[in-house]
């Protein structure tokens, strides 16, 4: 009965702990963690164990971000969430294709862990500022203040893009097909002139150590990488293994489109792109290796 139970609940807390901590590793952790605990109480005398369970989950996870982030602090370079493939036929989290893009959990990494916990809460899942404060131990008004401060911050941070998945897709299938025909000119035109980018390599990738700003500069870096030389050199300084089967694909990550690049039938990179009016306002490379264990290739890939 208690194994069934949490067996039921398991993809819910997931969840939690993905939006909560934007790693999935970090999230699964958490998950066996509670399973831990959950496993010494007797199921029969909890009343509601969705509620507990949660409860439990959430505030594992608050005490997990407040760990790691002072390890992110030694992190090389920019510390980016990790993605997560979304496809119905190959999530390995349930629900994660709703309310997971890969921008608001850039978002999210700016807010404090309890205020990251309560607009998950809240804004993810819709349980009211009194359930909240049950979950966290805190007065309600306390919790409203968190959720206010917590959504104004998002709110101002947010990126702006377009909701329109045919149009992002038709973005990211453009930006693709620049960046492996080293069609600059084609590659600039998609670019808005202050656009960003920014990559997470971890130390252990070719990626900027710093994020970089402007046109000129991200098209001249990404034709840099993406040209025939620059793609093996690219590829090899993270043992991508056989560069004799490199491709590149548009894969469903975090609830939208993402080019997913590929060695040896694995994922080595994966860029994220936030569009707006057509144009495309940040480039998110995570090129880390310890971040593409829950990026499924399908295998199809076209040559890059």
């Amino acid at each position: 009965m208690s194994t069934e139970l949490f067996v039921r609940h398991r993809g819910l807390l997931t969840e939690v702990a993905y939006r909560i901590l934007g790693s999935a590793a970090d999230a699964e952790d958490v998950v066996q963690d509670a399973w831990l605990r959950w496993s010494e109480v007797d199921a029969e005398e909890i009343e509601s164990p969705r509620a507990y369970l949660v409860r439990m989950t959430t505030n594992l996870a608050i005490d997990r971000l407040r760990r790691v982030r002072a390890r992110r602090e030694e992190y090389v370079g920019p510390w980016l969430p990790e993605p997560v493939s979304t496809a119905p036929d190959v999530a390995e989290i349930a629900g994660l294709a709703d309310g997971v893009e890969f921008a608001l959990l850039v978002v999210l990494e700016t807010l404090s862990p309890l205020e990251r916990a309560v607009f998950v809460l809240r804004e993810a899942f819709g349980y009211s500022y009194a359930e909240i404060a049950g979950i966290l131990g805190r007065g309600e008004p306390a919790v409203r203040q968190l959720a206010r401060r917590a959504r104004d911050h998002v709110q101002e941070r947010r990126p702006r893009f377009d909701v329109d998945r045919r149009e992002r897709r038709r973005v990211t299938e453009r930006f693709a097909c620049a960046c492996t025909e080293g069609d600059l000119r084609g590659l600039m035109e998609l670019l808005t002139a202050d656009v960003t980018l920014v990559g997470d390599g971890g130390g252990k990738a070719k990626a900027p150590l710093r994020v970089m700003t402007g046109r000129d500069h991200v098209a001249r870096f990404l034709m840099a990488i993406a040209s025939e030389n620059g793609v093996g050199r690219f590829l090899a300084s993270i043992g991508a293994g056989d560069l004799t089967s490199i491709g590149m694909e548009i894969a469903d990550v975090n609830g939208g489109p993402a080019i997913v690049a590929t060695a040896g039938g694995r994922a080595v990179t994966v860029i994220s792109l936030v569009v707006a009016d057509g144009k495309i306002e940040t480039v998110y490379l995570i090129a880390n290796p310890e971040k593409m264990s829950r990026i499924t290739a399908s295998g199809t890939s076209r040559s890059a």
